[in-house]
């Protein structure tokens, strides 16, 4: 079977990749948004380093691709090889059997006109993050989405909540099982760095603060109860500029790391020594933080999008689920009520160790990816 893969570099697609390694599948990767050669399996075929000008660049041509998007896609062919050209010649190249793109909106969008020129081959979509939940709420995004669901064959997605969703947007081919979007977690592995729950003094916050992160609510609430979380110390990783500067001008003694300084590994580690996790946004898939929370044994306090994190939390027993991420009273309430019952924060990690095993496992997700695969082409 020949499999071409189109997305953007991502951690998670290599991590997906991985999963491929021992099956026997032609793999090929298209870096749809140009962006150079992914660090992966030697023997993935990489289609890169096909953007190349037609045209010299003219004046105001990136104020015409910041307010006028659609007229700027309409006359972006005249003026570069675009995605569509470029993935045409690769599938009349190599005849893949399967075009599976992951994401919607950069790695979707920018080939539907290719993959409409070739309905015989299958298309397979990974559903990631906001992709459905946020974008339909835009009308210029609901045409797009509605348009590429109604050519998709097959969706893939990390939630039961984005099954339900693409029905009401067009897509009315077949789904796979719920497989998180990495796949899965080597848990044995991962044993050796789980500190015994009593052992853990580290509340870890994830810091994006952006359209769709709350991260800087989540700090807030903190500082609002600093003398009751004193004897904790406090990590923000991912920061964005706001939430650093706010730690900073409020001279506040939290430790934090910006989007690039902490590796997946070193991330993984810290999870492993934290007593809570707290993670908040206006709109998500499943996080893949959260399951590496639950994977290494810190207690979840995570928002609540269209009801994505209650697939994998029963509030109040293995987490606390935040319904309004603009609260920052109602996570501040999380946390005191999570530091004064350090009996459920044990429960909870029992609890969690057992999802982990049953849902999040490496090898049993892997057998899903490759049997998801095979299923297509039957």
């Amino acid at each position: 079977m020949k499999v071409l893969l189109v997305s953007m570099p991502s951690l998670h697609v290599i991590r997906w990749i991985e999963n491929l390694k021992d099956a026997n599948f032609e793999l090929y990767w298209f870096d749809v948004l140009g962006r150079g050669k992914l660090e992966t399996l030697s023997s993935i075929t990489q289609f890169t380093e096909w953007k190349r000008r037609k045209a010299k660049h003219i004046k105001g041509e990136s104020f015409l691709r910041k307010k006028y998007p659609d007229l700027y896609e309409k006359i972006l062919p005249y003026l570069e090889v675009t995605a569509n050209e470029a993935l045409e010649k690769i599938i009349l190249e190599i005849k893949p059997d399967v075009v599976h793109s992951f994401e919607m909106q950069n790695c979707s969008y920018p080939i539907l006109k290719t993959m409409r020129k070739f309905p015989k081959v299958k298309w397979l979509y990974s559903c990631w993050g906001s992709d459905l939940f946020y974008y339909k709420n835009f009308k210029r995004h609901n045409y797009k989405i509605k348009n590429v669901l109604k050519r998709v064959d097959f969706l893939h997605a990390d939630c039961i909540r984005d099954f339900n969703l693409a029905t009401q947007l067009n897509f009315s081919g077949k789904f796979s099982d719920v497989i998180p979007g990495g796949a899965g977690y080597k848990i044995n592995e991962l044993e050796f760095f789980r500190l015994p729950v009593l052992e853990r003094k580290i509340i870890l916050v994830k810091g994006y603060e952006h359209d769709l992160g709350r991260g800087l609510n989540i700090v807030k609430a903190l500082h609002s109860i600093e003398k009751e979380i004193k004897k904790y110390q406090i990590v923000v990783f991912g920061s964005h500029s706001k939430v650093e500067d706010y730690i900073k001008i409020n001279q506040l003694n939290f430790n934090f790391f910006d989007r690039h300084e902490l590796s997946h590994s070193e991330l993984t580690k810290l999870m492993g020594k934290s007593l809570i996790y707290i993670g908040n946004s206006i709109s998500d898939g499943m996080p893949n933080t959260l399951l590496e929370a639950i994977v290494m044994g810190a207690f979840p306090i995570q928002s609540n999008p269209g009801g994505v994190t209650e697939e994998i939390i029963t509030n109040n027993e293995n987490g606390f689920l935040i319904q309004n991420p603009e609260s920052i009273e109602e996570i501040k309430e999380n946390i005191l009520k999570a530091i004064s019952d350090l009996n459920l924060l044990k429960k909870a990690s029992l609890k969690n160790q057992q999802i982990a095993r049953e849902r999040l496992d490496y090898f049993e997700n892997k057998m899903k990816v490759i049997e998801m695969y095979k299923t297509i082409i039957k």
